[in-house]
């Protein structure tokens, strides 16, 4: 089910959402390591585009065109202005979204200097005519200007210096296969383990001229999903509390007390996340129930529910998503205190789902129509699901 007005930046502005608040972006560009040697983490993608880069410059050549996928939040367009800062070269940034038609492209590319990196971030949501035209591009370094219509218009190509592109996924799926077989390098980034988060936060806060303890970097890189810019936003907000309250040093009591007044806990959730929880838990007994039936109990709309909420659940093992619907998992139980109903545990309900319907076998599942309310006798036991 979908909304033409819902966009995953709604979810933008939750302290632990992975991509950027515009006001921050300031604030995170004077964070940013200017060189491979200072970027923490991703060491495989690091050692590899290190590799890229040293080869181009002993070639005395550009580099080969660079494709960053991964989830937000992790260190594309850091890599992106590294990939500038290494090879010597100006960086142009630009966005998928902002380049609608093709001659908005052919604008871009016809200024491009030699040697020149152009970052494009959110590649897969560029416009098919401009993608088509970034073939060419990309590996004849030409492009070809279409003027006047009809049976007078002509092919002007236009001849392009060598530059390198980088690009930037979310969703290296949405990608079309003759646009990602022309990056000559490309690098998932991972999520970081709470070391590595450590360390991003050390490098941050004396930058920032902030004193906390060990204990106190701990508590916030638990606390930051995985993610660097979630990591170094959390810490501003540690930052701004303890100026407040007058402190100068930072523990990890004081860390904790900061993040609980912005309701992110020891795991990384917040208050949205908590309340499909809650509500999993405490209202339907654990599911299995039908999105939209959740979306309702926590007030909010299915795509924020799904798009902003459930990835970082299911990704805990707190979350199920089954054919039956949401399943609260035993970590979601113990982490919120609550015990489980023996009567109504998931994994009794998990059970009783046919073999041939976890297998994907839908024949019995498509008989009612939409959001009609399905009841079926499974061993003697009622069971109703909510069809979303």
């Amino acid at each position: 089910m979908t909304t033409g007005g819902f966009s995953p930046e709604q979810g933008d502005d939750r302290i632990v959402a992975g991509s950027s608040m515009s006001e921050e972006r300031e604030v995170e560009a004077a964070l940013r390591p200017k060189h491979l040697a200072e970027f923490v983490g991703q060491h495989r993608v690091r050692n590899q585009l290190s590799l890229v880069l040293e080869a181009a410059k002993l070639r005395g050549a550009t580099a080969d065109h660079i494709l960053l996928s991964g989830p937000p939040g992790l260190g594309k367009t850091t890599l992106s202005m590294i990939v500038a800062e290494e090879m010597n070269a100006p960086l142009r940034i630009s966005s998928g979204p902002a380049i609608q038609h093709s001659g908005d492209l052919a604008a871009i590319l016809s200024s491009l200097t030699e040697g020149e990196v152009l970052f494009l971030d959110e590649i897969h949501r560029m416009s098919r005519p401009a993608e088509e035209m970034l073939y060419m591009a990309m590996e004849d370094f030409r492009v070809d200007i279409v003027v006047g219509k009809g049976a007078g218009a002509t092919s002007i190509p236009l001849e392009l210096p060598h530059f390198t592109i980088v690009g930037a996924t979310t969703r290296a799926g949405l990608l079309p296969g003759p646009l990602r077989d022309r990056f000559g390098f490309t690098g998932h980034l991972d999520f970081y383990s709470n070391d590595e988060l450590e360390l991003v936060l050390r490098r941050s806060a004396t930058m920032l001229d902030m004193h906390l303890t060990s204990e106190a970097f701990t508590e916030i890189a638990t606390r930051s999903r995985g993610t660097p810019r979630i990591a170094n936003r959390l810490l501003r907000r540690v930052r701004d509390w303890a100026l407040v309250n007058q402190l100068s040093d930072v523990d990890a009591r004081a860390a904790a007390a900061a993040l609980d007044m912005y309701e992110v806990d020891s795991r990384g959730l917040d208050r949205l996340d908590r309340s499909v929880l809650d509500a999993l838990c405490t209202k339907f007994h654990g599911g299995p129930v039908g999105l939209s039936t959740l979306a309702i109990a926590v007030g909010e709309e299915v795509e924020t529910v799904e798009t902003v909420a459930e990835p970082y659940l299911v990704r805990e093992g707190l979350l199920g998503r089954t054919p039956r619907g949401r399943i609260a998992m035993p970590a979601a139980w113990e982490h919120l205190g609550l015990t489980p109903p023996e009567d109504t545990s998931t994994q009794g309900l998990w059970s009783l789902i046919p073999e041939e319907t976890a297998m994907g076998d839908s024949s019995r599942l498509n008989t009612e129509p939409a959001g009609s309310l399905h009841q079926e006798n499974l061993d003697g036991i009622l069971y109703f699901e909510d069809r979303d």
